[in-house]
């Protein structure tokens, strides 16, 4: 069954790419929406399926390269399977906003349906080969869907930009890949097989030469300070569609590399390097929140407070690894608050990008001293970005709240200096938002001519596309073990593991 909902939508690419490109625009549109719908319904199976603490499930294993200890294997478990569950829910919202696209609908739908299929692939990896594969894969339909669909010449350089730096960090990924396998007996790339025979157990140097390969690699993708400068120009440049998935789908590849890889796998040097994840999430933390509230582009501030948020997730998983002063609770409620964190910035982050993507196609500019008083024209639209804008501070009702909170919770006793610093973010973020709240719907009314007669209010398509997500951020706000039953025994046995 995994399998089928990793491949399904590359099957219906394929399909597409036959169809000739001068048949109707609603074929492609409708045909992604279709397939986007109906992986969710298989996804919301295998959900509905999945045994809580059950280990990994859905597994299929088959020899791919034997000589080279390289597998077909996936599988799920709580780690992976709301990330899953995340990119279906992104995909099918992309879908819905995209229903209008007018510029090659037959390219833009392959490509997107073929980048899920890689998002989905590398979720539910379990060889590091495999992992890699699709990792890699994402840059080169990203970099397709920024320059095609993005705004202009910029877009181009954004894409250039956003794909020479993130193939190098998958280059240093790689290396960490092949450090590991050689350290294996016998050479494997096998996730499981990995974890089970801790091949680096007690550090040294050829350890930790294997983890800053991994990590400069994965922080490249998540981003984290200093590797971040080609996400804003990446988000600012990218189709809307295209920023929601971005933000919502891959930067989860990087963070959720440390939690399926780093972690498991390379336990005593993660545990010996824990503070260095600890000062760069503290760091991300801040700096993303500072240079957010600077940003007078909405698209830009948004992509900063993506830097913000990724920061606590690096903060949650480098207090699981600190061992002194730490009880296995406060490491457990720290590591389920990193993925918490995950999935809520990926539904509150991609709804935020798609608000921005309306913004845009009314005034045909991201700049908000542009807009004034939208609350008295559009007040659908005011009301569902006011409340994105507050589930993305943290406000108590929503998922951030709820992942933030088992952060702050599990890593003051690890390391409450850095644990008080990152707070401050939340201050910080609550600033920008209320200031760009103010800018963009109260005063007098104020468009950029560019908008003709006047800002229309929210359609049917983006309130179908935009709603379902602020609506799940809110259930898992308000209902949290609809998520936690499912985290927390994987959360669990990933400090067991680093703990060893």
């Amino acid at each position: 069954m995994l399998s089928l909902i990793v491949f399904l939508p590359a099957l219906a690419a394929a399909v597409l790419s036959l169809v000739p490109a001068s048949v109707p625009r609603r074929v492609f549109a409708g045909s992604f929406v279709a397939v986007a719908a109906l992986d969710l319904a298989l996804v919301l199976a295998a959900w509905i399926g999945f045994v809580p603490g059950g280990g990994f499930q859905f597994e299929q294993r088959v020899p791919w390269i034997p000589g080279a200890g390289i597998s077909y294997h996936v599988g799920v478990d709580g780690l992976s399977l709301p990330l899953v569950a995340l990119t279906a829910v992104l995909f099918l919202a992309a879908a819905v906003y995209s229903l209008r696209e007018q510029r090659a609908p037959k390219a833009y739908a392959v490509l997107f349906l073929a980048l899920q299929t890689v998002c989905l692939g590398l979720f539910a990896a379990l060889d590091l080969i495999l992992f890699f594969l699709f990792f890699d894969l994402s840059i080169v339909f990203m970099y397709f869907l920024i320059a095609g669909w993005g705004h202009g010449e910029r877009a181009r350089a954004a894409a250039l930009k956003f794909f020479l730096y993130t193939f190098l960090g998958s280059l240093a990924l790689l290396l960490g890949f092949i450090l590991l396998s050689l350290a294996a007996e016998p050479r494997t790339f096998d996730i499981v097989e990995l974890t089970a025979a801790d091949p680096l157990a007690g550090g040294g140097t050829y350890a930790a030469l294997t983890l800053l390969a991994i990590g400069v690699g994965l922080a490249v993708k998540t981003p984290t300070v200093p590797f971040h400068t080609w996400l804003p120009p990446a988000h600012t440049e990218a189709p809307a569609a295209g920023s929601a998935i971005l933000a919502g789908v891959l930067l989860k590849m990087g963070t959720y590399g440390f939690v399926r890889i780093a972690m498991p796998i390379l336990p005593d040097t993660w545990r010996q390097y824990a503070v260095v994840a600890i000062v760069v999430g503290v760091v991300s933390v801040v700096y993303g929140a500072l240079v957010a509230l600077a940003q007078t582009d909405l698209k830009r501030m948004i992509a900063y407070t993506s830097v913000n948020h990724m920061g606590y997730v690096l903060l949650g998983v480098g207090a699981a690894g600190v061992l002194a002063g730490t009880d296995e609770q406060a490491r457990r409620l720290a590591t389920t608050g990193a993925l918490t964190q995950m999935v809520s910035h990926g539904l509150i982050t991609g709804a935020l990008f798609l608000l921005a993507g309306v913004l845009h196609e009314r005034g045909h500019t991201y700049r908000m001293g542009a807009y004034s008083g939208l609350a008295a024209t559009a007040p659908a639209f005011a009301g569902v970005f006011a409340v994105a804008a507050f589930a993305s501070l943290g406000l108590p009702g929503f998922s951030g709240f709820i992942a933030e909170f088992q952060i702050f919770t599990g890593a003051l006793a690890a390391a409450p200096v850095a644990t008080v610093i990152a707070v401050t973010g939340i201050v910080l973020t609550a600033a920008l938002f209320l200031r760009a709240l103010q800018q963009l719907f109260l005063g007098p009314p104020r468009i950029p001519q560019a908008a003709g007669d006047g800002f229309l209010d929210l359609r049917p398509r983006e309130t179908l596309s935009i709603v379902p997500l602020l609506a799940l951020a809110t259930l898992i706000g308000l209902l949290p073990r609809v998520l936690l039953d499912v985290v927390e025994p994987a959360s669990a046995t990933l400090v067991e593991l680093v703990g060893r």
